[in-house]
């Protein structure tokens, strides 16, 4: 089990997807990697995507164990 599933199951998440793969740390560093990339992106990018400024920043902030509710099964 690793650290992430466990205090994930301390606050309450299931940390597997629809085809039941428990979630690795890559899985938690590679959310990381590209929130933090949705915040660099510039305007015209996130124009093209269909996101405003407002939604790529709020998901930027969002903590790595915040996952998306597809993966909460």
């Amino acid at each position: 089990m690793t650290v992430i599933t466990t205090l994930g199951r301390q606050v309450g998440l299931s940390f597997a997807t629809t085809a039941r793969k428990t979630l690795s740390l890559a899985d938690f560093a590679a959310l990381y990697r590209q929130r933090r990339a949705l915040a660099k992106l510039d305007a015209r990018s996130l124009e093209d995507m269909g996101i405003s400024r407002r939604d790529a920043e709020a998901e930027s902030r969002r903590p790595v164990w915040d996952v998306p509710a597809a993966w909460r099964s």
